[in-house]
């Protein structure tokens, strides 16, 4: 069994708090078309390089039902700026077009199989991961972006065809486990491709 979900999986429940202190749970969510969780965070470089064209494309695609739902797992302990109030401050500062959840026992990175940070899970109207991995291939310069795979994913399952490119590598930080050091992965986790 792979680490992360598998395309066609059902998009699997969470119960977490977001940057407003109210929680959230999948079935908040059952008037989106496309349902995009994505696993970020405050400090990756990352993040940080790509966060203005997710909000773009998030943008973009917000009046044709795509909602994007940000999750942050990172343990604070590891790094103080991934920390519930930091993440609070970031939305403030950015107002980014999606909600910011946090993951705080990192159960739900776990039941993704999230790898990095950013790793975007896209489910369809049915609810079955039709795309997961990276949004571009320049994650950290967005002037060197040359392939914008979110983009065309999504446009593909907005006209009715099929994701011509299901699985990426997501590409970043690694998720910052509790009481692990900086780079740990847990054995199994690995690359999709």
């Amino acid at each position: 069994m792979s680490y992360s979900l598998q395309i066609g999986s059902p998009v699997k429940d969470f119960n977490l708090k977001a940057t407003d202190e109210k929680f959230y749970q999948l079935s908040d969510f059952s008037d989106a078309r496309i349902l995009i969780v994505f696993f970020t965070c405050n400090h990756c470089p990352y993040v940080l390089g790509s966060d203005e064209l997710t909000r773009r494309t998030a943008t973009r695609f917000f009046p044709e039902g795509v909602r994007f739902v940000a999750i942050n797992s990172n343990s604070a302990n590891t790094y103080e700026e991934d920390s519930f109030e930091n993440m609070v401050s970031r939305m403030n500062e950015n107002l980014f077009p999606w909600l910011y959840l946090h993951d705080e026992t990192q159960d739900v990175a776990l039941v993704y199989g999230a790898l990095r940070t950013p790793h975007f899970f896209v489910f369809n109207e049915n609810r079955e991961l039709v795309y997961t991995g990276r949004a571009v291939d320049q994650p950290r310069d967005a002037s060197k972006i040359t392939v914008n795979d979110l983009e065309r994913a999504l446009s593909e399952l907005l006209s009715g065809r099929p994701v011509s490119v299901p699985v990426t590598n997501p590409i970043g930080c690694n998720i910052k486990w509790e009481g692990k050091e900086k780079h740990w992965m847990p054995a199994d986790a690995c690359d999709l491709v």
